[in-house]
């Protein structure tokens, strides 16, 4: 099972990049789980300075932005 990690605080953009996020396993018909990580030292550890951060199996996918749930589904689909 992938492991999909939202970071961020719950500011806007952090809730539809989670969105985005979800929307993507379905699109990748895959089975994942979506994690939120809220604290800045689990962030920070992850080498995240911007949020909203999106880690795919402990790779930094991105950070500062929010990629478009076609884009999450490519990273998903293509490993």
């Amino acid at each position: 099972m992938v492991t999909i990690e939202v970071l961020g605080h719950g500011c806007d953009n952090c809730n539809k990049l989670e969105a985005n996020a979800r929307e993507a396993v379905s699109m990748a018909g895959i089975e994942a789980e979506v994690v939120k990580v809220t604290a800045d030292p689990e962030i920070a550890a992850r080498g995240v300075m911007n949020t909203p951060g999106l880690v795919i199996d402990g790779v930094v996918k991105s950070a500062g932005r929010v990629p478009s749930a076609g884009d999450i589904a490519e990273w998903l689909i293509a490993g």
